[in-house]
């Protein structure tokens, strides 16, 4: 980090970061950014400004940067983050819930999610599959087949079709008169 970007913010961009700071629900993290510019604005170093706002010195250098480089609206807006891709298809998430339901293996009273990822694995073309990955998408389904009141009604003949209804006792739903709530699964488009 050779170079160093030097802040100097109009009267105008004064007033919008402080007027940011001071009212309305923002995301901590603009906020954070509005601090870093109104600091560098000031003329304190950017080692002080990460100590006294408690961020790193590259979150201080990156914001002046795209602050100098591009504009205020780059310096505050979030860019999007790396991330990797779902691991799991729509076919095989309708799998995993189909799994869910079904009865756990012989000698077990009900699934669980080192389980359900070993029955993926072997189901898939998956060298593996973590429990995480598994409870997250049980989690977006509603689905929670290690409790015994969990229950599934298969309304079509087959099992990686999108038309798997799963329902639990343990969730009362005022507009199902029985006491029971239910949540369809759709397939997501791969």
């Amino acid at each position: 980090m050779n170079v160093r970007y030097r802040v100097e913010l109009s009267q105008d961009e004064r007033d919008e970061l402080t007027a940011l700071l001071s009212g309305g629900t923002h995301a901590a993290r603009k906020l954070k950014r509005a601090q870093i510019l109104l600091a560098a604005d000031a003329g304190i170093s950017d080692d002080d400004i990460a100590i006294s706002l408690a961020v790193g010195g590259s979150t201080v250098y990156r914001t002046k940067r795209r602050f100098v480089e591009d504009s205020l609206e780059a310096a505050l807006r979030e860019e999007p983050r790396p991330g990797a891709e779902r691991k799991l298809t729509g076919k095989e998430e309708a799998l995993l819930v189909a799994t869910a339901c079904s009865n756990p293996p012989e000698g077990r009273a009900r699934w669980t999610l080192e389980l359900l990822a070993g029955a993926m694995v072997k189901l898939t073309e998956h060298e593996d599959l973590s429990r995480e990955t598994v409870r997250r998408r049980l989690a977006e389904n509603h689905l929670k087949p290690w409790r015994k009141d969990m229950w599934c009604i298969r309304r079509s003949t087959a099992p990686t079709s999108p038309a798997w209804r799963t329902c639990s006792t343990s969730t009362p739903n005022p507009m199902i008169r029985s006491g029971r709530s239910c949540a369809s699964t759709r397939v997501r488009p791969s």
